[in-house]
């Protein structure tokens, strides 16, 4: 398998927290769909004023259509400064350090 993770990080207001949870539970429920996602952690960081996540998928090809869908959807919310990767993963290396592959 060719793991592809994916970073997101955007300029983000709020809410943070619980609250957080909260508003975004439907939007978890999407993305916890989308073809091809082994996992996603979502980060937040209220004293910089930023949120985003890190996704894994099975492949670069559902890795990069989920960016790109991901990042027409941010914009349609009206966020602008997304910055968004993508990386190999390298397997070997990432089970030492117990990575949840």
């Amino acid at each position: 398998m060719s793991l592809t993770l994916v970073q997101f990080d955007f300029p983000f207001a709020g809410p943070w927290g619980q609250e957080m949870a909260g508003a975004f539970s439907g939007l978890a429920q999407d993305i916890a769909a989308e073809p091809g996602l082994v996992w996603k952690i979502w980060t937040e960081n209220r004293d910089t004023g930023r949120a985003g996540g890190i996704y894994l998928f099975s492949s670069p090809e559902a890795a990069r259509a989920y960016r790109e869908k991901h990042s027409a959807r941010l914009a349609a919310f009206g966020v602008t400064g997304i910055v968004a990767h993508e990386f190999d993963v390298n397997d070997d290396l990432s089970q030492i350090t117990r990575a949840p592959l």
